[in-house]
């Protein structure tokens, strides 16, 4: 698979940030987070006898973790709990691991620990955490519906708002939710309101609101009290826009959790929603004060007054902030913005200005360069680019890379080929203009070019996984005769240099399949599928799935597709070689 470099605009997203407060502990503590002491001190002794080889094993890894070396103390343990078959070894094997932070032999060791020891919620948390970790949202989804199995609470409303906020899978991760509440048993366990909820939020945001509400109508005979339930509600009700219905359900979670930002924010929405202006700005301004002016809080109210469409009371939060010895970068941005609605342009262009290097620059950048350029400024534009390359040399790359988009967004492709060509004669080394320009020659139609480019990239850096994944790709994609070989060895580079990356992934299966060999590449590009659902890995495991005689599993991936988006090429260019392959024909 191809991975395209984009400059993407980053809407600043402080709500967000602050829910992040209110995480669960084990969205919080990963499984590579750090321990304050010896967690060997309480792992489960070794009561059973052992052979020779079997006690030389433990006992170098006992010595090991006493001097240290955890991660010979974790390979130890683990070899002996396969061996042994004894859930303590592996328990204390992952114990090892984690506080030796070893991500690849705490997942390895947790994976035993549950093989062994199905009904422990432990390792299920660590193994939902890596997968998230990952991006594998049903894999993590599947751990913690395990531990809701098992009596144990899963986290899945955490989950269910991370991936919200993530842009997951959510008509998979519905699906895998809806499938658990139709058991039999699921409304007999002891934490399934936590599932209702967590399935209600996905649902909403999916626009099924009136089956969400069902669910939420459950939960609230359930745990009336839970915070959890009037957080969802306020939201789904400002989705179908019942304005009183979410104000008075964020009144509600606010009384139940006052320290709860989120509840505070929804109900400033609300209020401002009803058009309580005044209202509301009284109502912000104690809440402010209650949090002892609370900076992020500050920040968050005046991003939702904007977003509404109020720039005066977003301003009148933001003034407070300007002068301080240190302003926030989202205050310049936010203020820019404001004063570009308010059609003050060059004040806007000294706030946009003002944001230093962070998470705001490159966004108050171009947002600075569009605003000129809608001022029919295009040259002031350039310009101002220009002189930002010059004054924040990190950006370099960065900032070429968005004139550049800004100029085909113009429709002027030639000026923006030839700004990427001269940047590239300046800096023939840099591998971020070298790679799009790469990608271009490439959408072009201009085959040799971009190996050109993706070869100069590898002569300063060997392994770099980007540019060998997508030559390999390339070579493997288009078939060409007689390199299909020097395909394979590209992509086995990148997945040495990049193992965990689904693009890379992706195009080993695909260059297994362009082999000959569908049976290898199958796991490749279920593993891929599973981290990145798009259609272009889908397209790819439903054409192997074909090759192996699975036409059904094929119809039933390529229906989950069109059904979470409406453009899909890859899947409707597939179905013009395999009409047989169409969801319709599915029995």
């Amino acid at each position: 698979m191809l991975r395209h470099s984009t400059l993407l605009p980053v809407a600043a997203s402080a709500a967000l940030l602050l829910s992040g407060c209110q995480s669960t502990p084990s969205l919080q503590d990963g499984p590579l987070g750090t321990w304050a002491d010896d967690p060997m001190r309480n792992a489960p002794p070794i009561t059973r006898g052992l052979d020779a080889a079997g006690l030389s094993t433990l006992l170098g890894a006992e010595l090991a973790g006493q001097r240290g070396d955890y991660r010979y103390a974790s390979q130890g343990y683990l070899e002996a709990a396969k061996r042994y078959r004894e859930p303590a070894l592996a328990e204390r094997a992952t114990f090892a691991a984690r506080f030796g932070n070893e991500a690849s032999l705490i997942e390895a060791s947790a994976l035993r620990w549950r093989e062994l020891a199905p009904q422990a919620e432990a390792p299920n948390r660590l193994l939902a955490a890596f997968s998230l970790q990952r991006g594998d949202w049903l894999d993590s989804l599947e751990q913690r519906l395990d531990i809701v199995e098992a009596g144990g609470h899963g986290d899945v409303t955490a989950f269910a708002e991370v991936a919200v906020a993530e842009e997951a899978p959510l008509r998979l991760i519905a699906q895998q939710l809806q499938e658990h509440l139709a058991r039999p048993n699921a409304e007999q366990l002891p934490h399934h309101s936590d599932v209702l909820l967590g399935t209600a939020l996905i649902e909403a945001t999916l626009g099924d609101t009136t089956l969400a509400q069902r669910r939420l109508d459950q939960v609230e005979v359930l745990d009336p009290e839970s915070a959890a339930l009037w957080l969802v509600k306020a939201r789904l009700a400002l989705e179908v826009e019942d304005y009183p219905t979410a104000q008075r359900s964020a009144q509600q979670g606010l009384e139940l959790a006052p320290d709860d930002v989120r509840f505070i924010l929804l109900l400033a929405q609300a209020e401002i929603r009803l058009n309580n202006i005044s209202a509301a700005e009284i109502q912000t301004d104690a809440l402010l004060a209650s949090h002892g002016g609370n900076q992020d809080l500050r920040l968050s109210l005046a991003q939702l007054y904007l977003e509404e469409g109020h720039p005066e009371p977003a301003q009148r939060l933001l003034q407070p902030l300007i002068g301080q010895p240190e302003v926030p970068n989202l205050a310049y941005y936010l203020l820019g913005a404001i004063t570009q609605t308010q059609g003050d342009i060059d004040n806007a262009l000294l706030y946009y200005r003002q944001v230093s290097e962070g998470n705001e620059f490159l966004p108050a950048r171009s947002a600075a360069a569009q605003m000129l350029i809608e001022e029919d400024r295009l040259l002031d534009a350039r310009a101002f680019l220009r002189i930002e390359r010059m004054r924040f040399d990190n950006y370099f790359s960065e900032l070429v890379m968005l004139e550049v988009q800004l100029l085909d967004d113009m429709n002027q492709p030639a000026d923006a080929n030839a700004l990427l060509d001269r940047e590239i004669s300046r800096t023939p080394d840099d591998a971020s203009l070298l790679y799009m320009r790469a990608m271009r020659r490439w959408e072009a139609g201009d085959i040799t070019g971009m190996e050109q480019d993706l070869r100069q990239i590898l002569r300063t850096d060997p392994n770099n996984a980007e540019a060998l994944n997508a030559l390999g790709y390339t070579l493997a994609d288009l078939n060409l005769p007689g390199r299909l070989q020097e395909a394979f060895a590209l992509i086995e580079r990148a997945y040495e240099a990049d193992p965990d990356n689904p693009a890379v992934l992706d195009s080993m299966g695909w260059v297994y399949f362009r082999m000959g060999q569908p049976e290898e590449a199958l796991p490749w590009l279920e593993s891929a599928y599973s981290q990145l659902p798009d259609q272009e890995v889908a397209a790819h495991l439903a054409e192997v799935l074909k090759a192996l005689g699975r036409d059904e599993e094929a119809r039933r991936l390529i229906l989950q597709i069109m059904q979470r988006t409406s453009q899909h090429p890859l899947i409707d260019e597939l179905l013009e070689r395999y009409p047989e392959l169409s969801p319709e024909l599915s029995p």
